[in-house]
């Protein structure tokens, strides 16, 4: 397998462990509402699909629902009070991303995070090295899965979408990877939903990071 030019990932579940901060937000409305907090286990693996994935377990509603968008804006509010308090790189990736400046191999972040999120959170967790670019989930017209926003960052970099490699732990993330032409690993150490990342057919599966340095992918 030819080597990529440039690697791409994911923020939640895949270069940041946000876990932990996002569930403290949704506890916090539950006890405010006189429930008891949540476990971080049960929470952890919609912890990819942010307020929606939060609400849907918490509360047991989902984007129709009328109390939904109230809800959404609470925990928005909460979360970005207190939006780095836990949050840390997934264990191996400073090196990893070492490897990549260290190669001057182009590398950045693409995800569904509202760009104000996104940023705040980038500039709390203070990375050692800054990443090529940042797109967010409302950077382009239209979020992962659709293609949009890997294209973009492909552009940003300057490397064509064939010689970049994605690294995210949603299947949403596999979708726009392949609508991309991107080659696709599928970090299996990240949430993954409810999903088994080991059947979406991707070029690798990651069951800790730095297995990127060891797979001749880059």
């Amino acid at each position: 397998m030819p080597p990529y030019q440039a690697v791409l990932f994911d923020l939640d579940g895949t270069l940041a462990d946000t876990a932990p901060d996002l569930a403290a937000a949704l506890n916090r409305m539950r006890r405010e509402r006189g429930l008891e907090a949540l476990p971080l286990a049960l929470l952890r693996p919609m912890a990819s699909h942010g307020a929606r994935g939060m609400i849907q377990v918490g509360f047991a509603l989902g984007l129709d629902h009328i109390d939904y968008p109230a809800l959404r804006d609470e925990f928005l509010r909460n979360y970005a009070q207190d939006i780095c308090v836990h949050t840390c790189l997934f264990p191996g990736l400073d090196r990893v991303i070492g490897q990549l400046v260290d190669r001057a191999l182009p590398w950045g972040i693409v995800t569904n995070k509202m760009a104000a999120l996104t940023h705040q959170l980038l500039a709390s967790m203070s990375l050692p090295f800054q990443p090529g670019c940042v797109v967010s989930g409302d950077t382009t017209a239209k979020p992962k899965p659709a293609p949009d926003s890997l294209l973009h960052a492909s552009v940003v970099l300057g490397v064509p979408a064939q010689q970049c490699l994605y690294v995210g732990d949603d299947w949403r993330d596999m979708q726009a990877a392949q609508a991309a032409g991107m080659g696709f690993a599928a970090a299996a150490y990240g949430y993954c939903g409810q999903q088994e990342p080991r059947r979406w057919g991707a070029q690798c599966i990651l069951d800790e990071p730095t297995q990127l340095l060891q797979l001749g992918l880059i």
